[in-house]
């Protein structure tokens, strides 16, 4: 893993209306590596995933993506260099097939680099080489998260946001899901999870940290938050 600082933000105070959600954060990602980020329901992590990526604006506080200041530019120029979404919700195209949702996202990368080419993503998700020629609206909700997954990597990432990656998919649609997970990880490029199984989350990070009220309570590796259950249990209602 690299030592270079690929995102980073100093001191983001979000709002929603007078609703004051994040208090402060800072934040760290380095390249290659990969982040769990953690914490109950309404306690942030959505919003500063939005924050990062300039879908919510911070009132105050800074981002800053390989060094430049990226706080006010505008979300799809943040994408152009080099982060990929996964949103909850995942938004495909319903109206597109398979295939052009995948296609329709295929780029290099920002240094060049080609290593996820369609037929790398239909080797990787053999379930959606299947359905090539189904709409969007038609897939399942496991098979959604794999095109959204799928298309996200088209565009050749150097950080992969994934928000919710498993919720509400059963249990053999989630173990492909953190199988393709650990790829991402084992090929270098960066990535922020959001999930709520904690125990597969933290067996592919390298590092988590966890959120109460808009504020980080542990940074740190898998084994740390994991010494401590009575923590895991104030913290994530494990």
């Amino acid at each position: 893993m690299s030592t270079e600082t690929l995102l980073s933000a100093q001191g983001l105070h979000t709002f929603y209306g007078e609703s004051h959600i994040l208090h402060g954060i800072d934040f760290e990602l380095r390249a290659g590596e990969t982040i769990g980020l953690m914490g109950r329901n309404g306690m942030g992590k959505s919003t500063l995933l939005k924050s990062l990526l300039g879908i919510v604006r911070p009132r105050t506080g800074t981002v800053h993506l390989r060094g430049q200041t990226v706080t006010h530019m505008a979300t799809h120029r943040i994408a152009q260099m080099g982060i990929a979404y996964v949103p909850e919700g995942r938004g495909i195209f319903g109206n597109l097939s398979v295939k052009e949702n995948l296609l329709m996202c295929a780029r290099p990368g920002v240094q060049g680099q080609c290593h996820w080419t369609f037929e790398r993503v239909m080797d990787q998700f053999p379930r959606l080489a299947e359905r090539l020629g189904h709409g969007g609206q038609q897939l399942s909700g496991g098979e959604q998260q794999m095109l959204s997954i799928g298309r996200a990597l088209m565009t050749n990432p150097d950080l992969l946001i994934l928000d919710e990656a498993t919720e509400g998919l059963a249990p053999l649609i989630a173990k492909e899901i953190w199988r393709i997970c650990a790829l991402i990880r084992d090929s270098g490029i960066s990535s922020i999870i959001v999930d709520k199984n904690w125990k597969q989350v933290t067996q592919i990070t390298t590092r988590n940290v966890v959120m109460v009220k808009g504020q980080w309570v542990f940074n740190g590796s898998s084994t740390d938050l994991l010494a401590d259950p009575d923590q895991l249990q104030q913290w994530l209602g494990v």
